[in-house]
């Protein structure tokens, strides 16, 4: 049985993104991405990007922007872990590793196979969103309130000014 052609819009999306934004569990979270063999790559865990709530053999949702900053297309996707023994995994490891930007100090692929979780995306190949499909309202969240906001109050003039 052959596997479905992926939809032209998501490998195109996918390849220029350094980031997709990742719903696993219910909270979308922006994380750093490589695309490799029609499939995103996503490292998470400690010293690195907070893990969405993957979970082995389960899905999530993908949403990537374009160029212009907007989003271009929403696929969901099977999420699938890369354990340090598999045979993608030091394919897939130096990949990823030099694609890290400011990596810390050290072996950051030993790091990886035993502090943090690969992950690899596979997704399907129709997009839920693209192009009519889209929302077209805005999607933008209101500001969080924090006590750092407070009124803008007028200049401090030790000696009135003259008006001309």
């Amino acid at each position: 049985m052959t596997q479905p052609q992926l939809d032209p819009l998501i490998g195109e999306a996918t390849k220029r993104a350094a980031v997709a934004w990742i719903d696993a569990a219910g909270t979308e979270t922006a994380l750093w991405c490589l695309w490799s063999d029609d499939a995103l790559l996503v490292v998470c865990g400690p010293g690195e990007q907070a893990d969405p709530g993957f979970t082995d053999g389960g899905r999530c949702r993908v949403r990537m922007r374009g160029d212009h900053g907007g989003r271009i297309v929403g696929f969901t996707a099977a999420v699938q872990r890369i354990e340090p023994d598999a045979p993608l995994w030091e394919a897939v490891s130096a990949a990823l590793a030099a694609k890290r930007l400011n990596s810390p100090a050290g072996d950051t692929v030993a790091r990886w196979a035993t502090d943090n979780g690969v992950w690899r995306l596979v997704p399907d190949p129709t997009p839920d969103q693209a192009g009519p499909g889209l929302p077209t309202e805005s999607l933008a969240a209101a500001p969080r309130p924090t006590p750092a906001a407070r009124p803008v109050r007028k200049p401090f003039r030790l000696h009135r000014v003259k008006k001309r």
